[in-house]
């Protein structure tokens, strides 16, 4: 029983070590997301000031590189301080599981469960981070592919248009009419990853509606077929119940364009007074369960993680050429 104190106390020590180490990156983060708000500010201010004295092409390109440049290393700063602050705010929460732990000591085998209760904890708490971590990859890499790339052409088109007005107007035109094509094209791909940041819709309407919109939109991406259909009593939820069901939802219909090959996928939603349970059924190609045991599918773990620590369960029922229907639950009120 000693020994078992001395661990937690050891670990409490070391957690307690992390935190310090990671508040001083944050400041040392918040220093440098300072200075290149003020050094992107001074690039666009230059930017702004060689557009209107008429630059070079080239001059303006250079300028407009480094703007791109300056904007998404802030893209990727602020993507680090909010990974640290996320990181803080689960060791805090880890402190005080060791603090109670050490200092309330107990029996043999309540300290065995109370052990296995931290690991387990902090088992989830890694698949958060590591989820967390691998969605802003995959959008810092979508907005360096798309918008930050159409931007930076977005000038190019410009100044070209504007040295052929009085050239070859019907050339400028156009080229004019391309550059509206694009600007329409990147502007909706940047409403895209708003939504899949945070849909307002779910702030303000709710999970059925932001759920059945989403949908729609994730038809016309992928040429799936998605259909949404609800059973229960449809009400507004607790914040954090429409939150992680829309996350998965959102995971769940991923992974069946990016993996399924289905042509179909239906979503069924039951808002039952005690439970409320999501299913995700599609017509792909299916899978072995057992396959996800050694995987890396952070996702699939994460939603079995949060239904189970929502008083819920999570089933899969898929084989090899015969589709894949994947169903959580979780307790309408914790």
């Amino acid at each position: 029983m000693a020994d078992e104190t001395m661990d937690y106390k050891s670990e409490l020590e070391e957690t307690q070590r992390a935190l310090r180490e990671i508040t001083l990156m944050m400041e040392q983060s918040q220093g440098e997301l300072s200075k290149l708000t003020q050094r992107n500010t001074a690039i666009t201010s230059h930017l702004q000031q060689i557009q209107k004295q008429g630059g070079a092409l080239d001059e303006i390109t250079m300028a407009y590189d480094s703007a791109l440049d300056a904007q998404q290393r802030l893209f990727v700063m602020r993507g680090q301080l909010e990974k640290l602050q996320n990181d803080k705010s689960h060791l805090e929460k880890y402190k005080v599981i060791l603090e109670r732990f050490a200092h309330d000591g107990g029996s043999r085998e309540g300290a065995g469960q109370a052990s296995t209760s931290v690991r387990d904890q902090m088992t989830g708490i890694e698949m958060i981070v590591n989820a967390q971590e691998a969605e802003r990859q995959r959008l810092s890499r979508q907005m360096h592919d798309g918008p930050a790339q159409a931007l930076s052409n977005f000038i190019l088109q410009t100044e070209i248009a504007m040295r052929l007005l009085d050239v070859d107007p019907s050339q400028a035109k156009e080229e004019l009419a391309s550059l509206k094509a694009s600007a329409m094209g990147t502007f909706q791909k940047v409403r895209n990853f708003i939504f899949e940041l945070r849909p307002m819709m779910l702030d303000d309407l709710g999970l059925v509606p932001t759920l059945k919109k989403y949908a729609e939109a994730f038809k016309e991406q992928s040429g799936m077929e998605v259909n949404v259909t609800v059973s229960g009593t449809e009400r507004r939820l607790e914040p954090y119940l429409e939150v992680m069901i829309f996350r998965a939802v959102q995971e769940l219909l991923g992974n069946a364009a990016r993996h399924s090959q289905a042509s179909m996928v239906k979503v069924h939603l039951d808002l039952g007074a005690e439970f409320l349970r999501i299913t995700v059924d599609d017509n792909g190609r299916g899978f072995d369960p057992e396959t996800l045991k050694d995987s890396n599918n952070l996702g699939l773990k994460l939603i079995r993680e949060r239904s189970e620590m929502l008083g819920g369960k999570f089933e899969i029922d898929s084989a090899i050429g015969s589709g894949a229907k994947i169903s959580f639950t979780v307790q309408a009120k914790i």
